[in-house]
């Protein structure tokens, strides 16, 4: 063997395991909480945390990549974080890392995990009261220890109660964004296995629940024994559970249980219809066929005897199909969203089932970022992914200057940022006009519209004046400091958006962070009533960390009157994916086409958006 090949392989031997981009992305977020508990400068954290951030959500395998020698350039990440994940990549360790690690107890980094409890919060419990970890800092709330530390009153000390206790009961379930990853993943890789011809999710995720549990994966093939034994021994597989010839179950190293069914060819209809429908649903359908003189399960439905029993000689009714297996028992397709049992059979059975929005039908995305403020590309490269997209339109939303964390833009960085908006949107309109047929019928083409996500202020002010803020194409406001507000305080600050002739959308309006910051507290019957009242929307958040509003609340803003936007709040180029989320939990909540603004054409937009101040005067 050659020298050079021996080397070659010795070093590839002396490379650790590559670590997964999503123990990756955890490492560098837990230098980002250990560097914000030490008191280090806010930009330096958010480095880390941004880094995360794009490490987690990058295409490849990063660790391989750099063991391979061929680092790839992450957008948003500097040379310094670069050479972190260099180090850790090719050593398996990070001497940044354990120097932190020494002087951060790790137990105060678990008292970030409480509901409202933030950095200099730990840095004050630990250098006033001595905590270092949970079990303490309950003692000492329960003791009411922590209302005797300046800034922390009784009402506080509650509150860390309730989320010391909320931990307790949460569950451990994942966000959407990281059961699609698994889901893609086992998908490519079970994908090449002779005889598959159909492998599809079902559960609560294909349902579009805000959390996800276990998986569930059906699969169509000629071969189920080959299928489940490359699904038994896939990379990552922590245990397997069972294996049989129809179905097996796997739990996979840090992550879910995966349970694979093994549908019959031509066979999937009551199977993708079982697999998908929640408790309640199958249960509504099931009594349904047993009125019939049916018994329905993921096989078939089965005639029954009078008394219950299998009918004999014994009839087994299959469909290929979900639309056949529901049109037996005289019910229109059910879209796998609505399968909850909150009126989608009752809907069904009278022939009134919604028209549910599609990702198809958004003409555009009403709030997203650039490096101008917390996002991580620039303008050019967000509006070129949105134009890449088929979107007629993408609303540049960065941050106003009161959010000082999210590098928000003074008045006269707004005025420079509009000049780079029109710049852009005069290119695009050339190389349309350049790429059209002569005797071609002018399209609507893409723009980038220029607004902001303007700052909601502690008093109920708004962070630009009307003068500034008539200069947008669309504004769009939201709340993020002063939550622990009284519930009155908190409304009337929201209401005060409301009313401005010059909002037009309210961002994320409960401020929630799903499994991780409990709702503001807020008047919501007065909130629909006041949006519809004056025509401003309300935002269902795509981020798979937000869905916000829940579809619950959707619904019920929808019933008032209310219009909603569909956004994706992207701070990168990939996060624009994130429209599928919000279009998921829409169709969760009933939502149509017309009740979305973002479905309407650009020229309708700007119509909607110049004619709220008459909205406003015509309501009173």
């Amino acid at each position: 063997m050659p020298d050079d090949q021996a080397a070659v392989d010795a070093a590839a031997e002396a490379a650790p395991s590559p670590l997964s981009n999503a123990e990756l992305a955890a490492i560098f977020h837990e230098i980002g909480d250990m560097l914000e508990v030490k008191g280090e400068l806010v930009f330096k954290t958010v480095a880390y945390h941004r880094a995360a951030d794009a490490i987690g959500h990058y295409p490849i395998e990063l660790s391989r990549a750099y063991q391979e020698g061929s680092p790839p350039k992450i957008a948003g990440v500097g040379q310094a974080i670069s050479d972190k994940i260099a180090e850790l990549s090719r050593t398996g360790r990070l001497a940044f890392y354990d120097r932190l690690a020494a002087e951060v107890p790790a137990g105060l980094l678990g008292l970030l995990r409480v509901p409202g409890v933030g950095p200099k919060t730990v840095q004050i419990l630990s250098r006033e009261l001595g905590i270092a970890d949970l079990d303490a800092l309950r003692a000492a709330a329960q003791g009411g220890r922590l209302r005797t530390v300046k800034g922390l009153s009784e009402k506080a000390e509650a509150s860390i109660l309730a989320g010391i206790a909320s931990l307790d009961t949460r569950p451990d379930r994942m966000l959407l964004g990281e059961a699609e990853a698994i889901i893609d993943r086992l998908v490519a890789e079970l994908g090449t296995v002779p005889g598959l011809t159909r492998l599809e999710p079902a559960g609560s995720y294909r349902r579009r629940r805000e959390t996800i549990g276990d998986l569930d994966l059906l699969a169509e093939t000629a071969d189920a024994g080959a299928l489940v034994e490359r699904f038994t021994n896939l990379p990552g597989v922590e245990r397997v559970l069972g294996a049989g010839g129809h179905k097996a179950a796997i739990t996979l190293a840090a992550g879910p249980q995966v349970d694979l069914m093994i549908m019959p060819p031509g066979e999937a209809g009551t199977y993708l219809i079982h697999f998908t429908g929640s408790k309640d649903h199958n249960i509504r359908l099931r009594g349904i066929a047993r009125d019939r003189g049916w018994s329905l399960s993921e096989k078939g439905y089965l005639r029954m005897n009078e008394d219950g029993s299998s009918a004999t000689p014994a009839e087994l009714r299959t469909f290929p199909t979900e639309a056949e297996a529901y049109a037996f028992l005289d019910l229109p397709f059910i879209e796998p969203e609505l399968r909850e049992d909150r009126g989608e059979i009752e809907a069904a059975q009278a022939g009134s089932l919604p028209r549910l929005i599609n990702r198809a039908d958004l003409r555009g995305d009403l709030h997203s970022h650039s490096d101008w403020s917390d996002g991580v590309h620039s303008i050019e490269q967000m509006a070129e992914a949105a134009r890449a997209r088929g979107h007629a339109y993408q609303v540049l939303t960065d941050h106003t200057r009161s959010l000082a964390i999210a590098h928000g833009l003074t008045p006269e960085r707004v005025q420079i940022q509009r000049a780079v908006v029109a710049e852009l949107n005069a290119r695009f309109a050339r190389e349309e006009t350049e790429s059209r047929a002569p005797a071609a019928t002018p399209a609507e083409g893409f723009r980038l519209l220029h607004g902001c996500e303007l700052e909601i202020r502690s008093d109920a002010s708004l962070d630009f004046d009307d003068d500034l803020l008539a200069q947008y194409d669309v504004v769009v406001a939201s709340l993020h400091v002063g939550r622990s507000q009284p519930r009155e305080q908190l409304t009337r600050r929201v209401l005060a958006a409301i009313r401005s002739p010059h909002v037009d959308v309210i961002a994320h309006p409960a401020g929630r962070k799903v499994q991780g910051r409990d709702d503001l507290d807020l008047d919501w019957d007065t909130i629909f009533g006041e949006a519809a009242r004056t025509g401003t929307a309300l935002e269902m958040n795509g981020s798979d960390h937000r869905l916000d509003l829940t579809d619950q609340r959707a619904r019920r803003a929808i019933a008032a009157g209310c219009l909603l936007a569909l956004d994706s709040d992207a701070h990168r180029i990939e996060e624009f994916h994130h429209l599928e989320w919000a279009v998921g939990q829409a169709r969760r909540a009933w939502v149509g086409p017309a009740d979305v603004l973002n479905a309407r054409s650009r020229a309708d937009l700007l119509a909607w958006v110049a004619g709220k101040a008459g909205r406003i005067a015509a309501s009173g």
